[in-house]
């Protein structure tokens, strides 16, 4: 769908940590934010500093991958994820979209499958970036099976 998976909206995502906390504070947050839900990373780091979210470690699979990244980006205080550091093996890339104002899962599952009966899909493959499939805000990045 062409929407980086690295670049987020700053102003806007889960509160997670404060604006004034320090880097280590941060990055302690975040970090528990992601293990909450783990996805499947074994040895995650994350370290926040200037609205860069830095993560390593070892991904199971691309899905984990992915979603690790999204946790971190969607988090408020997080412009971008630099997952250089984190570990993956080869898979096939989801896509992504932008949740816009008014939009629900149906919706959006009608907009990329034809279908919004497959709203489900698309809640699965978000499971740990969406706590609540009732609650997604406008700017929220959520992946896309194929």
């Amino acid at each position: 769908m062409g929407i980086p998976l690295f670049d987020f909206a700053a102003t806007i995502g889960k509160k997670v940590f404060n604006k004034d906390d320090d880097s280590s504070k941060a990055s302690e947050k975040l970090k528990q934010h992601i293990d909450k839900n783990n996805p499947g990373v074994d040895g995650l780091a994350v370290t926040v500093k200037d609205g860069v979210a830095s993560i390593t470690g070892t991904a199971k699979d691309q899905a984990a991958f992915e979603k690790a990244v999204l946790m971190a980006g969607n988090a408020e205080g997080v412009k971008s994820v630099d997952a250089s550091g984190l570990q993956k093996p080869a898979g096939q890339e989801s896509s992504f979209v932008i949740v816009v104002e008014g939009d629900t899962l149906w919706g959006i599952a009608e907009r990329v499958y034809g279908s919004g009966a497959r709203h489900e899909e698309i809640f699965q493959a978000n499971r740990e970036v969406i706590e609540n499939p009732d609650l997604i805000f406008p700017g929220q990045k959520l992946r896309i099976p194929a």
